[in-house]
């Protein structure tokens, strides 16, 4: 984007034009600051109407009305706080939680129907990664999404974790993923 040449001002807080100059064309871009959608940190889409994301607060509820979702997974033993639970209700999104400390390494005993219900697993990277294995994604590749993600907090025990998640014990495996209605 080239340099901003100028913000005019307007009677309307919420209108903010902007006129920049990009490779010599001017443009001028008028933004209500009410419209602007943010997604929570670390948001992607995982397959067709499944999402991942940190965990979402107040600014990003109009991005997530975007994406009529049905329900949410919360892998965090804390409660979920009231004004989510509040944004949930008014938009009939169900909420699943599977409260495992994310500090908990995984090789410690947790209960089989615990591990089972969360698939398996104690952190959002690690259920997406245990997801692509049963999708049949090769390690090397589930590994680089989850580096992509986790960044700097990236742990070794969590890519063991994925390496050893065992798809054979799962019966009925569907083709696909999707959400999306047919």
């Amino acid at each position: 984007m080239g340099p901003l040449i100028g913000v005019e001002d307007s009677d309307d807080d919420s209108m903010t034009p902007e006129t920049t100059t990009t490779n010599g064309v001017e443009r001028t871009d008028v933004r209500e600051a009410e419209d602007l959608l943010v997604p929570p940190l670390n948001f992607a889409m995982v397959d067709n109407g499944i999402f991942r994301s940190g965990f979402p607060d107040v600014a990003n509820f109009p991005f997530l009305q975007t994406l009529a979702l049905r329900s949410i997974i919360y892998l965090c033993p804390e409660p979920y706080p009231e004004p989510n639970q509040e944004f949930l209700e008014s938009n009939g999104i169900r909420l699943f939680q599977f409260g495992i400390d994310g500090r908990k390494e995984p090789f410690v005993n947790i209960p089989d129907e615990t591990i089972r219900e969360a698939l398996r697993v104690h952190r959002t990277g690690c259920l997406v990664g245990c997801l692509r294995k049963i999708q049949r994604w090769c390690l090397s590749s589930i590994f680089d999404e989850y580096q992509r993600f986790a960044a700097a907090k990236a742990r070794v025990s969590d890519q063991r974790f994925m390496e050893l998640f065992d798809i054979s014990s799962l019966k009925h495996l569907p083709t696909s993923f999707s959400c999306s209605k047919r």
